[in-house]
Protein backbone atom coordinates (compact mmCIF):
# COMPACT_ATOMS: atom_id res chain seq x y z
CA UNK A 1 0.00 0.00 0.00
CA UNK A 2 1.17 3.54 -0.79
CA UNK A 3 0.46 7.01 0.54
CA UNK A 4 1.74 9.31 -2.15
CA UNK A 5 5.30 8.16 -2.90
CA UNK A 6 5.64 6.16 0.31
CA UNK A 7 5.35 2.37 0.27
CA UNK A 8 4.11 1.01 3.59
CA UNK A 9 5.18 -2.40 4.95
CA UNK A 10 1.57 -3.39 5.75
CA UNK A 11 -1.94 -2.00 6.11
CA UNK A 12 -2.14 -1.85 9.93
CA UNK A 13 -1.99 1.70 11.26
CA UNK A 14 -1.68 3.33 14.68
CA UNK A 15 -4.40 5.93 15.27
CA UNK A 16 -3.41 9.42 16.39
CA UNK A 17 -4.37 9.74 20.06
CA UNK A 18 -3.74 12.89 22.07
CA UNK A 19 -1.58 12.14 25.08
CA UNK A 20 -0.72 8.65 23.80
CA UNK A 21 0.84 8.43 20.35
CA UNK A 22 3.99 10.36 21.05
CA UNK A 23 7.24 9.39 19.36
CA UNK A 24 8.19 6.60 21.85
CA UNK A 25 4.77 4.94 21.54
CA UNK A 26 4.73 5.20 17.75
CA UNK A 27 8.19 3.65 17.55
CA UNK A 28 7.13 0.80 19.85
CA UNK A 29 4.03 0.03 17.77
CA UNK A 30 6.07 0.03 14.56
CA UNK A 31 8.58 -2.31 16.17
CA UNK A 32 5.71 -4.68 17.03
CA UNK A 33 4.09 -4.81 13.62
CA UNK A 34 2.37 -1.53 12.77
CA UNK A 35 3.05 -0.40 9.24
CA UNK A 36 2.27 3.27 9.80
CA UNK A 37 1.66 5.70 12.65
CA UNK A 38 0.30 9.23 12.83
CA UNK A 39 1.39 11.74 15.46
CA UNK A 40 -0.72 13.34 18.12
CA UNK A 41 -2.54 16.36 16.76
CA UNK A 42 -0.48 19.53 16.50
CA UNK A 43 -2.29 22.84 16.83
CA UNK A 44 -2.46 25.29 13.94
CA UNK A 45 -2.17 28.18 16.39
CA UNK A 46 1.17 29.81 15.67
CA UNK A 47 1.44 31.30 19.17
CA UNK A 48 1.63 27.76 20.61
CA UNK A 49 4.25 26.31 18.27
CA UNK A 50 7.10 27.12 20.62
CA UNK A 51 5.38 25.58 23.63
CA UNK A 52 6.92 22.54 25.27
CA UNK A 53 3.89 20.41 24.41
CA UNK A 54 4.03 21.24 20.70
CA UNK A 55 7.80 20.86 20.51
CA UNK A 56 7.52 17.36 21.95
CA UNK A 57 4.76 16.47 19.52
CA UNK A 58 6.92 17.71 16.64
CA UNK A 59 9.88 15.58 17.74
CA UNK A 60 10.60 12.77 15.25
CA UNK A 61 14.20 11.89 16.19
CA UNK A 62 14.99 8.30 15.27
CA UNK A 63 11.51 7.58 13.90
CA UNK A 64 11.28 5.55 10.70
CA UNK A 65 9.74 7.04 7.58
CA UNK A 66 7.22 8.07 6.60
CA UNK A 67 6.76 10.73 9.29
CA UNK A 68 3.06 11.61 9.48
CA UNK A 69 1.86 14.61 11.47
CA UNK A 70 -1.77 15.40 12.23
CA UNK A 71 -2.76 19.08 12.37
CA UNK A 72 -5.89 20.56 13.95
CA UNK A 73 -7.53 23.94 13.51
CA UNK A 74 -10.44 25.91 12.13
CA UNK A 75 -9.12 28.20 9.38
CA UNK A 76 -7.65 27.29 6.02
CA UNK A 77 -4.74 29.76 5.99
CA UNK A 78 -3.67 28.83 9.54
CA UNK A 79 -3.89 25.12 8.75
CA UNK A 80 -1.87 25.62 5.57
CA UNK A 81 0.79 27.48 7.52
CA UNK A 82 0.82 24.74 10.17
CA UNK A 83 1.30 22.13 7.46
CA UNK A 84 4.28 24.00 6.04
CA UNK A 85 5.74 24.49 9.53
CA UNK A 86 5.60 20.75 10.26
CA UNK A 87 6.97 19.81 6.86
CA UNK A 88 9.98 22.02 7.54
CA UNK A 89 10.47 20.01 10.76
CA UNK A 90 10.41 16.62 9.12
CA UNK A 91 6.80 15.76 8.32
CA UNK A 92 6.52 13.72 5.12
CA UNK A 93 2.71 13.29 5.27
CA UNK A 94 0.20 15.77 6.71
CA UNK A 95 -3.05 14.47 8.21
CA UNK A 96 -6.04 16.74 8.82
CA UNK A 97 -8.00 16.16 12.03
CA UNK A 98 -11.75 16.09 11.44
CA UNK A 99 -12.37 13.22 13.84
CA UNK A 100 -11.59 14.34 17.38
CA UNK A 101 -14.81 14.40 19.47
CA UNK A 102 -13.33 16.10 22.55
CA UNK A 103 -15.43 19.03 23.75
CA UNK A 104 -12.42 21.29 24.20
CA UNK A 105 -11.65 20.75 20.50
CA UNK A 106 -15.19 20.78 19.11
CA UNK A 107 -16.21 23.82 21.14
CA UNK A 108 -13.71 25.76 19.06
CA UNK A 109 -15.18 24.23 15.87
CA UNK A 110 -12.14 22.09 15.20
CA UNK A 111 -11.90 18.29 14.99
CA UNK A 112 -15.16 16.57 14.12
CA UNK A 113 -17.07 19.86 14.52
CA UNK A 114 -15.71 20.83 11.10
CA UNK A 115 -18.05 18.26 9.58
CA UNK A 116 -21.00 20.53 10.42
CA UNK A 117 -19.66 23.23 8.09
CA UNK A 118 -19.10 21.39 4.83
CA UNK A 119 -18.03 24.46 2.86
CA UNK A 120 -15.58 25.44 5.60
CA UNK A 121 -14.22 21.92 5.85
CA UNK A 122 -13.62 21.80 2.11
CA UNK A 123 -11.91 25.20 2.19
CA UNK A 124 -9.49 23.92 4.84
CA UNK A 125 -8.72 20.83 2.78
CA UNK A 126 -8.10 22.89 -0.36
CA UNK A 127 -5.77 25.27 1.48
CA UNK A 128 -3.75 22.48 3.11
CA UNK A 129 -3.51 20.43 -0.09
CA UNK A 130 -2.27 23.47 -2.01
CA UNK A 131 0.40 24.26 0.61
CA UNK A 132 1.58 20.65 0.72
CA UNK A 133 1.54 20.17 -3.05
CA UNK A 134 4.06 22.99 -3.33
CA UNK A 135 6.40 20.89 -1.19
CA UNK A 136 5.52 17.50 -2.74
CA UNK A 137 3.83 16.22 0.43
CA UNK A 138 0.62 14.13 0.37
CA UNK A 139 -2.33 15.04 2.60
CA UNK A 140 -4.59 12.55 4.36
CA UNK A 141 -7.66 13.14 6.50
CA UNK A 142 -9.39 11.42 9.42
CA UNK A 143 -13.07 12.00 10.15
CA UNK A 144 -16.18 10.43 11.64
CA UNK A 145 -19.42 9.26 10.05
CA UNK A 146 -21.01 12.63 10.84
CA UNK A 147 -21.93 14.98 13.65
CA UNK A 148 -24.88 12.97 14.98
CA UNK A 149 -27.16 10.14 13.90
CA UNK A 150 -29.30 12.44 11.75
CA UNK A 151 -26.29 14.18 10.20
CA UNK A 152 -24.21 11.38 8.69
CA UNK A 153 -22.49 13.23 5.86
CA UNK A 154 -19.22 11.30 5.60
CA UNK A 155 -19.95 10.02 2.09
CA UNK A 156 -20.75 13.46 0.68
CA UNK A 157 -17.68 15.01 2.30
CA UNK A 158 -15.47 12.11 1.24
CA UNK A 159 -16.29 12.71 -2.42
CA UNK A 160 -15.46 16.40 -2.06
CA UNK A 161 -12.22 15.68 -0.22
CA UNK A 162 -11.08 13.20 -2.88
CA UNK A 163 -11.78 15.75 -5.60
CA UNK A 164 -9.80 18.33 -3.61
CA UNK A 165 -6.70 16.13 -3.60
CA UNK A 166 -6.79 14.12 -0.36
CA UNK A 167 -4.53 11.08 -0.81
CA UNK A 168 -6.10 8.78 1.80
CA UNK A 169 -9.18 8.94 4.03
CA UNK A 170 -9.72 7.34 7.44
CA UNK A 171 -13.20 6.98 8.92
CA UNK A 172 -13.98 6.24 12.56
CA UNK A 173 -17.31 4.43 12.55
CA UNK A 174 -19.01 6.68 15.09
CA UNK A 175 -20.58 10.12 15.02
CA UNK A 176 -19.15 12.96 17.08
CA UNK A 177 -22.24 12.72 19.31
CA UNK A 178 -21.35 9.11 20.18
CA UNK A 179 -17.82 9.94 21.31
CA UNK A 180 -16.56 6.44 22.15
CA UNK A 181 -19.88 5.10 23.43
CA UNK A 182 -21.88 2.34 21.84
CA UNK A 183 -20.46 0.42 18.92
CA UNK A 184 -18.71 1.54 15.77
CA UNK A 185 -20.65 0.89 12.57
CA UNK A 186 -18.71 0.15 9.42
CA UNK A 187 -21.51 0.36 6.85
CA UNK A 188 -20.56 3.99 6.28
CA UNK A 189 -16.94 2.99 5.73
CA UNK A 190 -18.06 0.40 3.18
CA UNK A 191 -20.15 3.00 1.34
CA UNK A 192 -17.25 5.45 1.22
CA UNK A 193 -14.84 2.77 0.02
CA UNK A 194 -17.23 1.78 -2.77
CA UNK A 195 -17.51 5.40 -3.94
CA UNK A 196 -13.87 6.51 -3.82
CA UNK A 197 -10.73 5.72 -5.81
CA UNK A 198 -8.25 6.73 -3.10
CA UNK A 199 -7.34 4.38 -0.21
CA UNK A 200 -9.90 4.23 2.60
CA UNK A 201 -9.02 3.18 6.16
CA UNK A 202 -11.47 1.70 8.68
CA UNK A 203 -11.22 2.70 12.34
CA UNK A 204 -13.24 1.93 15.45
CA UNK A 205 -13.60 -1.08 17.80
CA UNK A 206 -10.92 -3.14 16.06
CA UNK A 207 -9.63 -4.94 19.14
CA UNK A 208 -8.76 -8.47 18.02
CA UNK A 209 -7.42 -10.34 14.98
CA UNK A 210 -10.87 -11.78 14.33
CA UNK A 211 -12.52 -8.35 14.43
CA UNK A 212 -9.84 -7.00 12.10
CA UNK A 213 -10.61 -9.69 9.52
CA UNK A 214 -14.34 -9.11 9.89
CA UNK A 215 -14.02 -5.34 9.34
CA UNK A 216 -11.81 -5.84 6.29
CA UNK A 217 -14.34 -8.25 4.77
CA UNK A 218 -17.31 -6.03 5.55
CA UNK A 219 -15.86 -2.74 4.34
CA UNK A 220 -13.40 -3.71 1.63
CA UNK A 221 -11.13 -1.08 3.24
CA UNK A 222 -7.54 -0.79 2.15
CA UNK A 223 -6.22 -0.62 5.72
CA UNK A 224 -7.19 -0.72 9.38
CA UNK A 225 -6.42 1.91 12.01
CA UNK A 226 -6.18 0.80 15.64
CA UNK A 227 -6.21 3.10 18.64
CA UNK A 228 -7.38 2.14 22.11
CA UNK A 229 -6.75 -1.58 21.62
CA UNK A 230 -3.02 -0.86 21.31
CA UNK A 231 -2.84 0.80 24.71
CA UNK A 232 -1.00 -1.68 26.90
CA UNK A 233 -1.05 -4.20 24.07
CA UNK A 234 1.08 -2.80 21.24
CA UNK A 235 1.81 -6.31 19.96
CA UNK A 236 -1.78 -6.43 18.66
CA UNK A 237 -0.40 -5.35 15.28
CA UNK A 238 1.74 -8.44 14.86
CA UNK A 239 -1.15 -10.60 16.13
CA UNK A 240 -3.48 -9.18 13.48
CA UNK A 241 -0.86 -9.42 10.73
CA UNK A 242 -0.22 -13.08 11.55
CA UNK A 243 -3.94 -13.91 11.62
CA UNK A 244 -4.64 -12.17 8.32
CA UNK A 245 -1.74 -14.01 6.68
CA UNK A 246 -2.32 -17.49 8.16
CA UNK A 247 -5.72 -17.66 9.83
CA UNK A 248 -3.95 -18.67 13.03
CA UNK A 249 -3.95 -16.99 16.43
CA UNK A 250 -0.51 -16.28 17.82
CA UNK A 251 0.15 -17.42 21.39
CA UNK A 252 0.55 -14.63 23.96
CA UNK A 253 3.99 -13.04 24.05
CA UNK A 254 6.51 -14.21 26.61
CA UNK A 255 6.23 -12.33 29.89
CA UNK A 256 9.93 -11.43 29.68
CA UNK A 257 9.38 -10.03 26.18
CA UNK A 258 6.64 -7.75 27.44
CA UNK A 259 8.86 -6.69 30.32
CA UNK A 260 11.63 -5.74 27.90
CA UNK A 261 9.27 -3.88 25.54
CA UNK A 262 7.76 -1.89 28.38
CA UNK A 263 11.06 -0.97 30.01
CA UNK A 264 12.62 0.02 26.67
CA UNK A 265 9.54 2.15 26.03
CA UNK A 266 9.88 3.79 29.44
CA UNK A 267 13.52 4.70 28.80
CA UNK A 268 12.51 6.41 25.53
CA UNK A 269 9.60 8.08 27.30
CA UNK A 270 11.77 9.52 30.06
CA UNK A 271 14.28 10.78 27.51
CA UNK A 272 11.56 12.73 25.69
CA UNK A 273 9.73 14.12 28.72
CA UNK A 274 12.38 14.39 31.42
CA UNK A 275 12.13 13.28 35.04
CA UNK A 276 9.10 15.14 36.38
CA UNK A 277 6.79 15.02 33.37
CA UNK A 278 8.10 11.60 32.34
CA UNK A 279 7.27 9.79 35.55
CA UNK A 280 3.76 11.26 35.60
CA UNK A 281 2.90 10.64 31.95
CA UNK A 282 4.37 7.11 32.04
CA UNK A 283 1.83 6.04 34.66
CA UNK A 284 -0.94 5.62 32.11
CA UNK A 285 1.21 3.44 29.85
CA UNK A 286 2.25 1.23 32.76
CA UNK A 287 -1.33 1.10 34.00
CA UNK A 288 -2.64 -0.04 30.63
CA UNK A 289 0.05 -2.73 30.46
CA UNK A 290 -0.74 -4.28 33.85
CA UNK A 291 -4.37 -3.54 34.69
CA UNK A 292 -5.71 -6.92 33.52
CA UNK A 293 -2.74 -8.98 34.77
CA UNK A 294 -2.69 -10.86 38.09
CA UNK A 295 -1.94 -8.31 40.79
CA UNK A 296 -2.12 -5.50 38.26
CA UNK A 297 -4.69 -3.33 40.03
CA UNK A 298 -2.79 -3.45 43.31
CA UNK A 299 0.45 -2.64 41.52
CA UNK A 300 -1.12 0.39 39.84
CA UNK A 301 -2.02 1.78 43.23
CA UNK A 302 1.55 1.49 44.43
CA UNK A 303 3.11 2.65 41.16
CA UNK A 304 1.01 5.83 41.12
CA UNK A 305 2.65 6.94 44.38
CA UNK A 306 6.18 6.80 42.94
CA UNK A 307 7.62 10.12 41.86
CA UNK A 308 10.95 9.36 40.22
CA UNK A 309 11.88 7.40 37.12
CA UNK A 310 14.34 5.01 38.76
CA UNK A 311 11.79 3.96 41.37
CA UNK A 312 9.17 3.50 38.67
CA UNK A 313 11.47 1.30 36.60
CA UNK A 314 12.47 -0.80 39.61
CA UNK A 315 8.82 -1.34 40.47
CA UNK A 316 8.02 -2.43 36.91
CA UNK A 317 10.95 -4.86 36.90
CA UNK A 318 9.89 -6.32 40.27
CA UNK A 319 6.29 -6.77 39.12
CA UNK A 320 7.27 -8.60 35.93
CA UNK A 321 9.96 -10.64 37.67
CA UNK A 322 7.32 -12.03 40.01
CA UNK A 323 4.83 -12.50 37.17
CA UNK A 324 7.38 -14.43 35.09
CA UNK A 325 7.95 -16.90 37.95
CA UNK A 326 4.40 -18.21 37.47
CA UNK A 327 3.69 -17.31 33.84
CA UNK A 328 6.22 -17.90 31.07
CA UNK A 329 3.68 -16.46 28.65
CA UNK A 330 1.69 -13.37 29.45
CA UNK A 331 -1.68 -14.24 30.99
CA UNK A 332 -4.72 -13.31 28.93
CA UNK A 333 -5.23 -9.55 28.78
CA UNK A 334 -8.60 -7.86 28.33
CA UNK A 335 -9.07 -6.04 25.03
CA UNK A 336 -8.37 -2.34 25.30
CA UNK A 337 -11.86 -1.60 24.01
CA UNK A 338 -13.11 -2.62 27.48
CA UNK A 339 -10.82 -0.20 29.27
CA UNK A 340 -12.03 3.06 30.77
CA UNK A 341 -9.28 4.88 28.93
CA UNK A 342 -8.66 8.60 29.25
CA UNK A 343 -7.12 8.92 25.82
CA UNK A 344 -8.62 11.02 23.07
CA UNK A 345 -8.59 9.19 19.78
CA UNK A 346 -8.19 12.01 17.35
Amino acid sequence: MHIGPYALPNNLFVAPMAGVTDRPFRMLCKQLGAGYAVSEMVTSRKDLWNSLKTSRRANHEGESAPIAVQIAGTEGPMMAEAAAYNIDRGAQIIDINMGCPAKKVCNKWAGSALMRDEAGALAIVEAVVAACAAKGVPVTLKMRTGWCDTERNALRLARDFENAGIAMLTIHGRTREQGYKGYAEHDTVAAVKAALRIPVVANGDIDSPQKAAEVLRHTGADALMIGRAAQGRPWIFREIAHFLATGEILPPPATREVQRWLTDHLHEHYTLYGEDAGVRSARKHIGWAVRALPGGEAFRGVMNTLDDCDAQLRAVHTFFDHLAEDHALLPAVLGAANQDTIALQA
